[in-house]
């Protein structure tokens, strides 16, 4: 029973002042541990599973030079959105430009790159001042014609009556393949190996939902204080080997894009 409560027995226990003093710096200790334990979440070289909050899986921190291709590291994702809603400010990094070329990688393959106008807004978002004027013509040229009509696509790129038009990047994993050390280097090419979904979902489909495996190769460029790709480019795979999965029906599909949302990627 707490001091001066009524025991049992009838008679009334008198205050331990040394019990008690015992008793508050036990309480005081055991919260000054328990705050440092928390904090440790934030510290960059800290264990944990939150998204970019620091190492797990036996990956390195933000200062180590071993390979983590499944662990996030100590840089934390940005907050800022630039346009077209893609992250923008990463770090001026070797992770901020692996950051900066997974997320890159998801809008331009996204669904909304095969219409006219968010297309510009993603290419103005992204690419590097220096070229994304002359890019737009071309990819205007690219995302029509016989390339939309190879995908079950109208003209202007939307999918007809009674289907959905599914189109969505998911990055694997990336790696600086050149540029890479000292933080004040201001270009970087960055592999991003990723898998996506494309196809048209619907009853009849001749252009069913389907997966491939393919790396994408993006050379960035420190231009305004963010990263930004001057050129890109995609090759086959790595390719895992196919699992013995039921496909899922066309509804299943659609549904699964539209109730799942995306991530923003950090390395």
């Amino acid at each position: 029973m707490p001091e001066g409560h009524t025991t049992h027995g009838g008679g009334t226990r008198r205050p331990q002042p040394r019990r008690a003093l015992v008793t508050v710096v036990g309480i005081v200790v055991l919260l000054i541990a328990a705050l440092a334990f928390a904090n440790r979440g934030d510290h960059p070289s800290a264990g944990g599973g939150s998204t970019g909050g620091g190492t797990s899986g036996g990956g390195t921190g933000s200062h180590g030079s071993d390979a983590a291709p499944t662990a996030p590291t100590g840089q934390k994702p940005v907050d800022g959105k630039g346009g077209a809603g893609i992250p923008a400010g990463f770090a001026h990094t070797d992770q901020g430009a692996q950051s900066a070329a997974a997320n890159y990688a998801v809008a331009l393959g996204s669904a909304d790159m095969f219409n006219t106008d968010r297309r510009h807004r993603i290419v103005s978002s992204i690419y590097d001042p220096a070229v994304s004027a002359g890019l737009q013509t071309s990819l205007d040229q690219a995302y029509a014609g016989a390339a939309l009509k190879s995908l079950g696509l109208t003209a202007d790129g939307t999918a007809p009556a009674g289907f959905t038009f599914v189109s969505r990047t998911v990055p694997i994993g990336t790696k600086v393949t050149s540029g890479s050390g000292a933080g004040s280097a201001d270009a970087k090419s960055v592999e991003v190996w990723c898998t996506d979904l494309v196809g048209l979902a619907g009853s009849g489909s001749t252009k069913p939902v389907s997966t491939a495996w393919f790396t994408i190769t993006e050379q960035l460029v420190w231009s305004n204080g963010d990263w930004k790709i001057r050129s890109s480019s995609q090759k086959d795979g790595p390719a895992p080997v196919a699992a013995d999965n039921q496909a899922a029906s066309a509804d299943e599909i659609a549904g699964a894009v539209r109730d799942y949302g995306g991530f923003t990627y950090a390395r």
